[in-house]
């Protein structure tokens, strides 16, 4: 029996993911429109033998300007970029489907595969926010359930097109004069509620058949999605036992859809803050939080709570009557875990925000390298994640020294790879199959 090995994922965000990192002396302001540093940081992770990279994303500006640096290169752009600059590591992207179409976006997520060799990846998100929905026409973000049923038969048309040239339609017959096979092109034809998409993709199919599929919402709506699409799903876990039930939930939902269960990987975040001592860590951590501007955090967290500014008091807890999940439209499950962790900690809002200034809801741990590959071992063989997003509270720093301290005491424990391998795309990374093109499979 081939023993299970971990997923490692770098979560790479400008200068790392604690608001505060730009403030340190070590980190560049501007490294967020730098192609140098994201390259720095590609090759470092792939020095560590990272299954992938991912860039998040959305289409509007983030949060205020005087808090950190703000504004981000276009991922899809960025990763053909990494793409040269690397040989291994997989480009994951986040892109919506309330703000795309399917033609172009799948199209633009064949060209990453081909250009990569086999390496793309896509975050599939539905994009919460009414300062999103204002920069293409709407009023107001589309509800919950719209968003989701958009985006299934988005996928379903991305399916289409990326299925839409058999593997062997390129024939390449100088002899004959015959380049390619018309009759193994399969156009769509697709009418649904939300698209009307007639022709093939002018793409030929790729390496990986299509990109891997990665899902992020945690919500009712989006575990049903996942268990549907996702092979690789990003999640915010506080707690062993927290992550212990979202996983076999997620897992079972997937075997009810008729899926193998195997072929979707749990991987929650986590945002390490290293010391080569527990207490060295725990002043690096202190830094960064003395760094936090509270003002700035306040305002965040009630557009988040959908509470009216001056609401919330930095030395008082939340509010007892915040409204039920279901009343909310935007990030629901982001939501909920913030209100729970204020309340099951009783925290603060004051100590509330300096929580999330590291990782935002995800697991924020300082601690030596030992510690850290504890908790990831304990959480990995106790059924709570099949990987880990790595978020480094700093960067570049926090992502080398994680490589360059746990990756090897997970090594030594046989959790991680030593060394890439012969596998070349990120689907056997990810020790996934590639997908058959569902017209080839239609006349098996």
């Amino acid at each position: 029996m081939t023993q299970r090995r971990l997923h490692l994922n770098a979560f790479l965000m400008n200068t790392g993911h604690h608001e505060a990192s730009w403030r340190l002396p070590e980190s560049d302001p501007y490294a967020h429109v730098d192609l140098e540093h994201h390259v720095r940081l590609a090759r470092i992770a792939e020095r560590g033998t990272f299954d992938s990279l991912f860039l998040a994303d959305g289409p509007q500006l983030w949060g205020n300007l005087a808090q950190r640096p703000a504004g981000a290169l276009e991922p899809l752009t960025l990763l053909t970029a990494l793409a040269t600059a690397t040989e291994h590591i997989g480009l994951i992207a986040t892109a919506s489907t309330s703000y795309n179409s399917p033609y172009n976006l799948a199209r633009k997520f064949a060209s990453l595969d081909i250009i990569s060799g086999g390496r793309a990846g896509w975050n599939i998100v539905t994009t919460a926010g009414a300062e999103a929905a204002r920069n293409f026409g709407l009023d107001a973000e589309p509800a919950h359930a719209e968003r989701y049923a958009r985006a299934a038969e988005f996928l379903d048309v991305a399916l289409k097109l990326w299925d839409s040239w058999e593997d062997d339609a390129i024939v390449a017959d100088k002899a004959a004069g015959v380049w390619g096979d018309d009759r193994k092109v399969h156009p769509p034809r697709h009418q649904g509620a939300y698209f009307s998409v007639a022709g093939a993709l002018n793409v030929p199919r790729t390496p990986q058949g299509y990109p891997l599929l990665v899902q992020a919402g945690s919500s009712e709506d989006g575990k049903r999605f996942a268990a549907r699409y996702a092979e690789a799903v990003f999640t915010a876990q506080q707690t062993l036992a927290g992550a212990q039930t979202f996983y076999a939930d997620l897992k079972s939902r997937t075997s009810q859809a008729g899926r193998d269960p195997e072929h979707v990987k749990v991987l929650p975040g986590i945002v390490p803050v290293l010391g080569s001592t527990e207490a060295e860590a725990r002043a690096a951590e202190q830094l960064l939080e003395d760094h936090i501007v509270y003002d700035h955090g306040v305002g965040r967290l009630e557009s988040l709570l959908q509470l009216e500014p001056g609401t919330l008091e930095l030395d008082a807890g939340l509010p007892a009557d915040l409204p039920p999940e279901s009343a909310v439209e935007g990030a629901r499950s982001r939501y909920t875990l913030v209100v729970e962790l204020a309340r099951r900690e009783r925290l603060t809002v004051r100590q509330l925000i300096a929580r999330l200034g590291g990782g935002r809801g995800h697991l924020t741990f300082a601690g030596t390298p030992e510690q850290v590959a504890d908790r990831i071992e304990t959480w990995f063989t106790q059924g709570a994640a099949d990987g880990f997003n790595v978020m480094p509270a700093v960067l570049p720093s926090g992502l080398d020294a994680f490589v360059e301290h746990v990756v090897p005491l997970l090594r030594a424990r046989g959790l991680f790879r030593h060394e890439y391998g012969p596998r070349h795309t990120l689907r056997e990374r990810y020790g996934l199959p590639r997908p058959a093109n569902q017209h080839t499979a239609a006349l098996v």
